[in-house]
């Protein structure tokens, strides 16, 4: 997402520049042909960095040339430690976003091309302070990457899954990367009865690798022409980085997750007890800003007579595109597969698939919005086409009215 960066220095004269076995055989050949699909993009991207993901160079020679350049033209306001100028030197009142470049949960989930796009073109491209002057013309491509890669030397802690690696969010399959964002999703019914369900979803890192969710359904639906609403069962997970690289483009959680039986089971809007869920989701940054996503895992009832334990496997495959040399607006086209399926004797497979859009609203790229159409492809009796749709806000980047 957007980068807090703001300077006000004016440049010197000298710088121009379960088991996979059974359920591979309860979700059917199709999930393996899928998964093995995921799984031979992703290895053919081990050990290269996909262009979205392509840090600036970090070699020691690099980061030294951007010192230079730093103290010339970045220290005045900045400051030799990247956390701020001496208030008595500056002439401006310090914004909120005003960033310390020495705290890692602010920078490293910030991408390069955020940092270029807010150095090259001032603050206000990005919806941030006039306070910060473009410095497009004053440094070449290559100053401000050997810039971008000083700035990344402030922060000496380790461990932190690199912004890059946080991809398009898909309508639903639940990506890798922890998050401290709001999102505000829709389902409506195409077909068949009127039905709108919703989620309002909050999500907030803690630590270096951790993330807390809570997700409330709302659910409307019209019985025997009469609208009914209600809450159904609310979520509570934790969420897990095991395992991130920048230079393979690969990061891989495992969240664990307790579904409260919140909702009215008599009206269909919950199960009726306690559900325990649990998932491992595996993300893949290819070339050319292509991306894979996949999540395999299960919801598991307390009481089964109640309701059935299940699996289900997502994967998304999507591709990005930016205008202004990748420092505008983010267009990302994604479709999903999406299959589930009870492990009772005799149940099938539920195979759908979702075409969509996810695009940034605002300047800053903190407000998302993506829109698609769920078409249920197996077992279609009683499964209606929906129309999907969610508003996400990355909270961490401003308030909703910032950054526009």
């Amino acid at each position: 997402m957007a980068g807090f960066f703001f300077s006000c220095s004016t440049p010197r004269p000298e710088i121009h520049r379960s088991k996979l076995p059974r359920m591979c055989r309860t979700l059917n050949a199709g999930v393996c042909l899928v998964a093995a699909v995921g799984l031979m993009f992703a290895c053919t991207a081990a050990g290269q960095i996909a262009n979205s993901a392509q840090a600036v160079d970090s070699s020691a020679d690099s980061i030294a040339q951007g010192k230079r350049i730093y103290q010339s033209a970045c220290v005045a306001c900045h400051g030799s430690d990247g956390r701020g100028g001496e208030p008595s030197t500056t002439v401006f009142e310090r914004p909120d976003s005003f960033p310390d470049f020495t705290r890692c949960d602010q920078t490293t989930a910030e991408l390069d091309i955020a940092y270029k796009a807010v150095i090259t073109n001032g603050g206000p491209y990005r919806g941030f302070a006039q306070i910060m002057p473009s410095f497009g013309e004053a440094l070449s491509s290559q100053d401000i990457d050997k810039v971008i890669s000083y700035l990344r030397s402030f922060c000496h802690g380790k461990g932190w899954p690199r912004g890059e690696l946080n991809l398009p969010r898909a309508l639903v399959t639940e990506k890798a990367y922890p998050e401290d964002e709001v999102v505000i999703s829709t389902s409506a019914n195409a077909t068949d009865g009127p039905s709108v369900s919703g989620h309002v979803i909050h999500e907030q890192r803690f630590g270096v690798k951790n993330q807390i969710e809570v997700d409330v359904p709302l659910t409307f639906q019209d019985q025997n022409h009469i609208w009914y609403g209600g809450v159904g069962d609310t979520t509570l997970g934790i969420k897990r980085v095991m395992f991130s690289s920048l230079r393979s483009g690969s990061i891989l959680s495992l969240q664990g997750s307790v579904l409260l039986p919140t909702g009215n089971r008599s009206r269909g809007f919950g199960s009726g007890t306690t559900t325990f869920e649990t998932f491992a989701a595996f993300d893949q940054l290819l070339r050319s800003n292509t991306f894979i996503q996949t999540q395999l895992g299960a919801d598991l009832p307390r009481h089964t007579q109640i309701a059935p334990q299940s699996i289900f496997f997502n994967t998304a495959f999507g591709q990005s595109f930016a205008s202004d040399h990748g420092m505008g607006r983010l267009w990302s086209p994604m479709v999903e597969f999406i299959a589930d399926r009870d492990l009772v004797d005799g149940a099938k497979t539920d195979w759908d698939i979702l075409p969509q859009m996810q695009v940034t609203i605002s300047h800053r790229q903190h407000i998302r919005g993506d829109l698609g159409v769920r078409v249920p492809m197996t077992n279609t009796a009683g499964r209606s086409i929906q129309l999907e749709f969610y508003l996400l806000w990355d909270w961490q980047d401003g308030k909703i009215t910032e950054g526009w």
